[in-house]
């Protein structure tokens, strides 16, 4: 049995499940909304599902919070500040903690921005993916290149500068040239940091039934490579396999789950991470998925769609397929503190991804080298 002396910092994850039209390259647990959202109702759901994990997290703080989707935006500034007094009635909060809410470009929630930084959110994160009109309409987003502009201005506005610009590359149809006037329109709009990643095409989509032609490895390579060089250039230093930031502007809350971190999930389909010293076991919670199902048990043992701990063989891996995706990797003593084994657990394939130069070769750390990060599947497969 492991044997923990540390379970980390905490954060929370709170999932709004609807949005105005399901993307077809989108496998989170997102529903169509089909008229008015229960809002009140919803958050008095969130609410009981809180008060269901309480007990498992007496005395921690949370250090924090990341409201996602579905597209979490639509909610009213009203709900919003119902959920988040809520939250901080029930919960001891680490003061300005990092409070960040995903929204996608549309006027309607554009003019919601300052109610959003009064109800207590600081940071934004907005699902641009494209400035080109063609490309948005490909991947059925319902804004267009005007609609991008127009949010990360209005949350300059609003006083929201520490914002993310999420960007997609390897587009349909995408040639090196576009992929970099989307980051050159995204610098130009001096957001606090880019996340720019791949597209993917993931089972349960539609692009997975009917799947579009994309470009071949050569110019993917060229355009990471280029954009890699550009954000570098413009002062935004790459941490994370697809995380670029300013100085002091590094997702605190992303940085928790690749730090194995715990974290809270609650909403419909809300997954969360615990530790538990006492019994020397991670677990991994999940809530039922459909907002209808959620609404009608959260704040039960119903809502629990499962809880299962992760098993000892498998925390190697586990703690390793996030922290490796960090670019300056996690110090060595890390592993020992968020799984409870010892660092001797990772050999010999510590001593093999070494050799073959995937793996910094500095005790201390556990932390990829650029082929090892280029290569990730490949490094993670010689611990599995």
């Amino acid at each position: 049995m492991p044997d923990f002396y540390f379970s980390g910092p905490l954060a929370l994850y709170v999932h709004i499940p609807w949005c105005v039209r399901k993307c077809p390259y989108c496998d989170f647990n997102s529903h169509e909304a089909r008229g008015p959202l229960p809002e009140r109702a919803y958050v008095d759901a969130l609410l009981a599902d809180l008060e269901q994990d309480l007990p498992r997290v007496w005395g921690r703080r949370m250090e924090s919070m990341f409201i996602g989707g579905g597209t979490p935006s639509l909610l009213s500034a009203e709900a919003l500040d119902r959920l988040l007094s809520g939250l901080r009635a029930r919960l001891p909060l680490r003061p300005d903690m990092e409070i960040t809410l995903e929204a996608n470009p549309g006027a309607v929630e554009q003019g919601r921005f300052a109610e959003f930084r009064s109800a207590g959110v600081n940071r934004l994160s907005i699902g641009v993916q494209s400035f080109n009109d063609e490309h948005l309409r490909k991947l059925g987003r319902i804004h267009d290149r005007r609609a991008a502009f127009a949010a990360a201005e209005a949350a300059h506005t609003a006083g929201l500068d520490n914002f993310n610009l999420d960007l997609m590359f390897g587009l349909p149809g995408q040639t090196v040239a576009q992929a970099l006037a989307d980051i050159a329109n995204a610098i130009a709009l001096q957001p606090a940091h880019v996340s720019y990643y791949q597209l993917t095409i993931e089972p349960n989509t539609l692009f997975h039934q009917s799947p579009p032609t994309l470009p071949d490895e050569e110019i993917l390579d060229a355009i990471q490579e280029r954009a890699q060089a550009e954000l570098a250039r413009q002062g935004y230093a790459r941490y994370e396999v697809s995380a670029y930031a300013r100085e002091n502007r590094r997702c605190q809350h992303n940085l928790n789950y690749w730090e194995f971190g715990d974290y809270l999930g609650i909403g419909a389909g809300a997954h969360g991470k615990l530790t538990d010293p006492a019994a020397g076991r991670i677990h991994r919670l999940w809530k039922l998925k459909h907002p209808q199902d959620y609404l009608a048990r959260a704040g039960t043992p119903e809502s629990v769609g499962g809880d299962a701990p992760i098993q000892e063989a498998d925390l190697p891996v586990e703690f390793l397929m996030n922290a490796l995706r960090l670019v300056e990797g996690v110090p060595a003593t890390l592993f020992e503190e968020r799984t409870g084994l010892p660092l001797a657990a990772l050999e010999p394939a510590l001593s093999r991804v070494r050799a073959r130069g995937l793996l910094e070769t500095d005790p201390d750390r556990l932390q990829p080298t650029t082929t090892g990060l280029r290569f990730l599947n490949d490094l993670l497969q010689e611990f599995m």
